[in-house]
């Protein structure tokens, strides 16, 4: 009888060991996957959190939801697309209203743009927009297609600048949209603006109207049109110390008659390297006329060809900074003959846009010259 309560005795007891035992093991291993999980659940709850819907209030003036981070971009203002290459987000272009035809410099220092979808402008194609489920899309404001795009349900943030003033705004708005490191990049490349236009006013802040040279700078020739006062143009024109002589002329790619220009008998013409339906200027079209022989700058050899890199750098893009340093050295090289235009090149796409040029890299963009490899 003793022996049976002692069996008995002993396999409760063994079972309750066990039990404690297995108990102890399960709360272990819980633990264990607790802190091997908490990481995880620290990121789920941190990529939440920058997911959070926010508001913006565009350029246009209206206000516009961002639903959450902004990964995929479309992209319907050509020269916007150098900004989010600028503010690190290049690579998430996923729609653009650019072609390589139009800016190969931008497809080879940003190649992730040869699997965007080209579309927007004549080209605009809703399914083609919708295909790659964009996260915010960005437009010029004006542009005729905002309307249908709005009606997508996709955030349409529109953005214009015709000054300095407000193209740092334009990079501002457009790094808190992509929020991450894009804020602290558009400060960094703001300030330098702000330094660069800084400096070349000091130095020209002395000149007379006498030492200033007079500007035109013409866009294209067929038609003959030049860009006046009130745009950028002619904001770089006067902080690099000239004088823009169809300043009375307001707005861009305005026609004018050739009389016009021989009536304002400029000093220096600076070809623009945008042009009409593809065609651009050169300064042998313009030398190489008898009708344009007796202006000064033709007759001073004085007829310049506008350098174009990821986009062009007289109007509406952030190479302005190297459009203000070009220019000045261009009408006042005994002022700046400290600039180095080939290595503030350099230092701008290395700094800015994360991409290494070669000295004939420069060379060709200076010339306004695509890419050997797109020859």
């Amino acid at each position: 009888m003793k022996q049976k309560f002692f069996f008995k005795t002993w396999s409760v007891y063994r079972s309750k060991v066990a039990a404690i035992l297995i108990s102890g093991c399960l709360a272990l291993l819980i633990s264990a996957c607790s802190q091997n999980t908490s990481p995880t659940s620290a990121h789920t709850e941190l990529t939440a959190q920058s997911q959070e819907a926010f508001t913006v209030t565009d350029q246009a003036g209206e206000t516009v939801v961002i639903k959450g981070t902004v990964r995929k971009i479309a992209d319907a203002w050509r020269a916007h697309n150098e900004v989010d290459i600028l503010l690190g987000a290049g690579e998430g272009i996923t729609a653009t209203v650019m072609k390589k035809s139009v800016a190969p410099w931008m497809y080879k220092v940003n190649p992730k743009l040869n699997q965007a979808v080209s579309t927007f402008g004549t080209d605009f194609n809703t399914e083609d927009l919708m295909a790659n489920s964009p996260d915010v899309i960005f437009m010029p404001v004006g542009d005729p297609s905002a309307a249908k795009v709005k009606s997508l349900g996709i955030p349409v943030v529109q953005l214009n600048f015709t000054n300095f003033d407000q193209m740092k705004t334009t990079i501002s708005l457009t790094a808190q949209v992509l929020g991450g490191d894009a804020p602290a990049r558009g400060e960094k490349y703001n300030a330098y603006l702000d330094r660069t236009i800084q400096m070349l006013t000091d130095r020209t802040a002395g000149l007379s109207d006498d030492h200033k040279p007079r500007v035109l700078h013409v866009e294209s020739i067929m038609p003959l049109e030049i860009d006046g006062g009130n745009t950028i143009i002619d904001d770089w024109i006067h902080i690099a110390g000239g004088i823009n002589v169809a300043g009375s002329v307001q707005g861009n790619m305005k026609i004018v008659s050739l009389e016009q220009i021989i009536a304002w008998n400029p000093d220096v013409i600076i070809l623009g390297a945008n042009g009409v339906n593809g065609k651009i200027a050169t300064v042998a079209d313009i030398t190489s006329d008898s009708h344009w022989a007796n202006i000064t700058a033709v007759k001073n050899g004085q007829v310049f060809q506008n350098p174009t890199g990821c986009y062009l750098w007289d109007r509406y893009s952030p190479e302005e900074v190297l459009q203000l340093q070009w220019a000045a050295k261009l009408l006042h090289p005994d002022l700046f003959q400290d600039l180095d235009l080939v290595q503030i090149t350099k230092n701008y796409y290395q700094d800015y846009l994360n991409y290494s040029l070669t000295d004939d890299d420069v060379a060709r963009i200076l010339a306004s010259k695509a890419p050997k490899e797109t020859l």
